[in-house]
Parts: structure tokens; C-alpha cells; sequence
């Protein structure tokens, strides 16, 4: 894997532009993370994690912290779009107080899974429990960070 780029060459290529914030869609993505988040806690006490369902649970969890990474970009002005949206998203987490191995974790989680969406990577139950635990992490610091709004 390459290493990130910053947030400013993201909006020096025209991945992330300039624009008015938009509340309503970012009170929309921070709602839905929430409910996607607790419903990933109860799939937890239900349903253990194996290697047969690791990639449902990574795929989770990514999604729950982009759709608040995209609020909190919203809120302060900035849409990605475009290849390379989701690494600027990533790359975002600098400017959010997350340090470097966290925004490392976050790329490898980007990365893979854009892997079992397009090319069939298979993952296991340990990389999805890493996952997970980083989840919950970066969930709870993402609210603080939203909550500052």
C-alpha cells in the first residue's frame, strides 16, 4: 500500500471541493451511523464473529465511520467525490485529532475493504475483532468531534 496523501493535496487535485455545509445530509449520516452502530453491538451479542462472517462485520464497520467522517466534512464545508474520495476521507482524520497509526488502521481498513468488494478478499475473525475494537474507538471519539459542532 502506498502511503496516505494529505488533506490539502486531496483538495489540490479537485477530489475535495470547497462547498456551503450541508446540516441536513450530515444530521442524516451521523443518524444512521448510530443506528448502524448500535445494530452492529447487538449483531455482536447475537451472532459470534467467525471467519465465515468477518467480511460482513469489516464492511460494517467501515461504513458506521465514513458516514461520520462525511458528516463532519460536510459540516465544515468539504465533499470528496471522485477517485480518490475515500482515501481524502481517510486522509480527513488528520485534521480530526487522529493520530497517524490510527489513520494507518483506517487506510488498511479502506483498502480491504475495497478488496471484498471488487476483488473477493476473503478476511478472518482476528482482523475483524482488530476491526471492530478500532470501531468502537473511533466511533466514540468521531461523536465527541461531531458533538463540538
Amino acid at each position: 500500500m502506498k502511503p496516505i496523501k494529505s488533506f490539502e493535496e486531496f483538495i489540490q487535485k479537485g477530489v475535495v471541493k470547497k462547498q456551503s455545509l450541508n446540516k441536513s445530509r450530515a444530521d442524516f449520516l451521523v443518524k444512521q451511523a448510530k443506528q448502524d452502530y448500535e445494530y452492529l453491538l447487538e449483531l455482536i451479542k447475537k451472532i459470534p464473529i467467525k471467519d465465515s462472517n468477518a467480511n460482513n462485520y469489516i464492511k460494517n464497520c467501515y461504513d458506521i465511520l465514513m458516514g461520520l467522517v462525511r458528516a463532519k466534512m460536510l459540516l465544515d464545508g468539504y465533499n470528496a467525490s471522485g477517485f480518490g474520495a475515500h482515501e481524502a476521507e481517510i486522509s480527513y482524520l488528520g485534521f480530526l485529532g487522529f493520530k497517524e497509526k490510527e489513520i494507518l488502521f483506517a487506510d488498511k481498513l479502506r483498502f480491504f475493504r475495497n478488496g471484498i468488494l471488487y476483488y473477493g478478499t476473503i478476511l478472518d475473525k482476528e482482523y475483524a475483532e482488530k476491526t471492530i475494537e478500532f470501531t468502537k474507538k473511533s466511533f466514540q471519539k468521531l461523536k465527541k468531534v461531531l458533538n463540538s459542532n
